[in-house]
C-alpha cells in the first residue's frame, strides 16, 4: 500500500476554489501533499496548497506539465482539458474522476444521453448545435414552450439554464450548443451524493432537499434530511448507486434529481466533485463529503456517511447591488445564534450573486434549525462599500 501520509506523495488538484479549499482542511488533517493549480492568482486555495500553481485549466500543455508532478490527480471543477487528462492517464499518472467519466459529464447533451442509453430516468430532451438550431426547432412546432434550456458546456452555480416561458424569454438565450428539456412538475429537487472508490466500495449519503432562489438560479438551502417518505429516500439513493455504477466514477458523484407528483425519481444532472448539496456534512456527517472524496480517489475505506444531527446550509451569496471589495455585514450577529458555523471562501471581491461562503446550521430538531436559517438569511448580508 503507498504511504500517503507525511511522505513525498503527491496529491494534485485542478480548481483552487472553495472546493479545492474545503478538500484542502482535509488534506492538512492527514498531511498529504497537496499541489493546486488554478487561472486566479488569488484562488482560495492558494494559502493552504502545499504547492499553488497559476495556469489554464483548458491549456493542454499546461494541464499536462502539471500533472506529470503528482502521482494522483483530481479536480474540483468540470472545466479541466480531457485530452490532457487522457494522456496523463496513460503515462501511468492515476486520475480520478477518469477522463472517460469527465468526458460524458462535461457536455449535458452527451450527459443526457448516456442517461437514456443506460436506462437511467430523465427528463424528456432534444439535443441542438446551435442557437439557430434551437430556434428553428421552435419555429416549426418541434418544441413548445415551456421549456428549460440548457447550455450544452460551460454551466455553473445557476448559469447557463433558463426557464423559457414566452417568445420574450427567447431573447435572452446566447449562442452555442444547447438541450431544450420536457418541463417536469415536480415536488422536491433532491441530491444523493455517492462516494465510490477504486476497489469498488461504494457508499451513499442521506437525501438532501434543495431549495432554489428564484433570481440566480443557485441552491439557496440544503436540508438534510429531505422531509420525504422514507420509501421515496431508499429510491433515489438506490437511483444514485445505479448511476454510480453506469459512470464506473471513482470519487464523488452529486446526483442531482426531480421527486415528481407521483413520486417516481428522475435524474435531473450530475457532477463528479464534491458538491454545494454536501456542505452540511462537514458540521452534520460522521465522515465530511471532503475527506470522503480524499479517502476514495487514494483507494482508501470510505468512512460512515450517516448523519449525526439535522442540518440545513444556507448558501452565502453577494448582494444584488454591490461589486467591490468584500463586507460581512452582521457575522458577529449570526455568531451568537446556536449551532450557526459559517464558513468564508476567502474570494477579496464580491459581485451580484457571487458564491462568497456558506452557513450550517445544525439542530437536533429540523423545523428549528429552518427558523434559525430564516433568521440567519435576513440578519447576514455580503456588501461592499459604494
Amino acid at each position: 500500500m503507498v504511504n500517503y501520509f507525511s511522505s513525498d506523495f503527491k496529491l494534485g488538484i485542478l480548481g483552487g476554489g472553495q472546493l479545492g479549499k474545503m478538500l484542502l482542511y482535509e488534506t492538512r488533517k492527514y498531511d498529504v501533499q497537496a499541489f493546486v493549480m488554478d487561472p486566479s492568482d488569488e484562488a482560495p486555495c492558494k494559502i493552504s496548497s502545499n504547492y499553488f500553481q497559476q495556469g489554464d485549466l483548458m491549456d493542454y500543455k499546461t494541464v499536462l506539465n502539471f500533472g506529470r508532478k503528482v502521482d494522483v490527480l483530481t479536480f474540483e471543477i468540470e472545466s479541466v482539458n480531457v485530452l490532457a487528462l487522457k494522456q496523463l492517464e496513460s503515462e501511468g499518472i492515476k486520475v480520478y474522476p477518469s477522463s472517460k467519466t469527465l468526458e460524458k459529464i462535461q457536455d449535458k447533451s452527451i450527459q443526457k444521453k448516456f442517461f437514456t442509453d443506460n436506462n437511467i430516468p430523465t427528463a424528456t430532451f432534444s439535443a441542438f448545435k446551435s442557437k439557430a438550431e434551437f430556434l428553428n426547432a421552435l419555429n416549426e412546432a418541434k418544441l413548445k414552450l415551456p421549456l428549460v434550456w440548457k447550455s450544452a458546456t460551460g454551466g455553473y452555480d445557476g448559469r447557463g439554464v433558463m426557464v423559457l416561458r414566452s417568445q420574450k424569454d427567447l431573447q435572452e438565450i446566447p449562442e452555442g450548443a444547447c438541450i431544450a428539456e420536457d418541463m417536469i412538475p415536480f415536488k422536491n429537487e433532491l441530491a444523493v451524493i455517492v462516494a465510490r472508490n477504486p476497489s469498488g466500495e461504494m457508499r451513499t449519503y442521506p437525501v438532501v432537499e434543495m431549495e432554489f432562489h428564484p433570481l440566480s438560479n443557485q441552491v439557496e438551502y440544503v436540508i438534510c434530511p429531505a422531509r420525504i417518505d422514507d420509501a421515496v429516500a431508499q429510491k433515489a439513493r438506490k437511483l444514485a448507486e445505479t448511476v454510480s455504477e453506469a459512470f464506473q466514477h471513482v470519487g464523488l458523484l452529486a446526483v442531482e434529481m426531480f421527486q415528481t407528483k407521483d413520486d417516481d425519481i428522475l435524474v435531473n444532472e450530475v457532477a463528479p466533485r464534491p458538491h454545494n448539496s454536501g456542505h452540511f456534512t462537514i458540521e452534520a456527517s460522521y465522515t465530511n463529503q471532503f475527506e470522503q472524496h480524499l479517502r476514495a480517489v487514494l483507494d482508501l475505506p470510505l468512512g460512515n456517511t450517516e448523519s449525526k444531527v439535522g442540518a440545513i446550509m444556507l448558501n452565502l451569496a453577494g448582494e444584488e447591488n454591490y461589486t467591490g471589495p468584500a463586507i460581512y455585514q452582521n457575522i458577529e450577529k449570526i455568531l451568537q445564534m446556536p449551532g450557526v458555523t459559517p464558513h468564508i471562501y476567502g474570494k477579496k471581491t464580491t459581485r451580484p450573486f457571487r458564491k462568497m461562503g456558506h452557513i450550517t446550521i445544525i439542530n437536533k430538531d429540523l423545523k428549528v434549525a429552518h427558523e434559525i436559517a430564516e433568521k440567519v438569511k435576513k440578519t447576514i448580508k455580503v456588501i461592499s462599500i459604494k
